[in-house]
């Protein structure tokens, strides 16, 4: 941990604290949570998104370093939580400090992590909430599920994933789906209520504009150019335990494309996926690796018994 807590520092230090367009929509919750700008100025829909802004701003001392020092908390957390999944699925401690270092050597970590985002705190509920189902317990996957959705409402598919697939029990995991909704209404309707109404509506002018973004789809191509290709070649490889990540994989990729229709994107739209693709990345090569290692054995064995080879 204090190296991916170096590391993730060094990546992060060139942008620590910048607001720009989301972000400082953010950086605006947690300052009116501090009673330095009135609602007016905000923005929906990144005010619902509520929790990391307003630990940010009920933390001691300057609200914008307190916001990025919470976001460098949560990407190495989410780090070690990739790295301890990987670990319980079986694949052995390279392999899982290949995980954490792919969680926080990318375009995404050094790009989009230092500004003022929640992102990171997405990103870190669903490692964990990854790690709890390769771990067997549903009751703390069902936690990292209530925890994402008070980061980013869209991760309450995450609890949905559960009670679906029977990870969890009827009555509790209708208990937990009732508590993440009711916290998304809690914040709309009563916490911070009043502000002008948006939709998301996919179309094809939205469309048309994203194909020509440059900018977007280059960070779009950099955040997925070493995670995806590597999450492909893994695939095949990857282990029975994780096979139950595809299922959740493909559930969670529909919140991005719905946002792809409607919304400008960014690389955060794969950023996004990280938890549910760096399992399989550091997969690749696994089946090479296990030939070579029963070649070598046969090999041995054949000079052990005195066969010829």
């Amino acid at each position: 941990m204090p190296v991916f807590a170096i590391l993730a520092l060094v990546v992060m230090c060139w942008r620590w604290g910048g607001t720009i367009q989301d972000s400082q929509a953010y950086f605006d919750t947690a300052r009116y949570l501090r009673g330095d700008i009135p609602k007016s100025e905000l923005v929906a829909p990144f005010p619902y998104r509520l929790l990391v802004p307003a630990t940010a701003a009920a933390l001691p001392g300057d609200v914008r370093n307190n916001f990025a020092t919470l976001n460098w908390l949560l990407i190495v957390a989410g780090a070690c939580a990739m790295s301890a999944a990987v670990l319980r699925a079986g694949l052995g401690r390279q392999r899982a400090i290949a995980a954490g270092l792919l969680m926080i050597v990318s375009l995404p970590t050094f790009w989009y992590a230092p500004y003022l985002l929640v992102d990171p705190g997405s990103v870190c509920a669903r490692s964990a909430f990854v790690l709890a189902v390769l771990a067997g317990q549903p009751w703390l996957a069902a936690l990292a599920g209530l925890f994402g959705t008070a980061v980013r409402e869209e991760n309450i598919l995450l609890l949905f994933w559960l009670l679906a697939t029977r990870r969890i029990a009827l009555v509790p995991g209708l208990a937990f789906l009732a508590a993440a909704g009711g916290w998304i209404l809690l914040v709309r309707w009563w916490l911070i209520p009043g502000l002008p109404s948006y939709t998301w509506v996919p179309n094809w002018a939205n469309i048309e504009r994203a194909l020509h973004d440059v900018r977007s789809l280059l960070s779009i191509a950099g955040s997925a150019c070493i995670v995806i290709p590597l999450a492909l070649l893994g695939w095949r490889a990857a282990p029975a335990t994780l096979r139950p990540l595809a299922g959740l994989l493909l559930l969670m990729a529909l919140p991005q494309l719905y946002a792809a229709l409607s919304v400008r994107v960014d690389g955060r739209l794969i950023w996004g996926m990280y938890p549910f693709l760096v399992p399989f990345a550091v997969c690749a090569g696994l089946r090479l690796a296990g030939a070579r290692a029963a070649d070598q054995d046969g090999i041995r064995g054949a000079v052990a018994t005195g066969a010829p080879k």
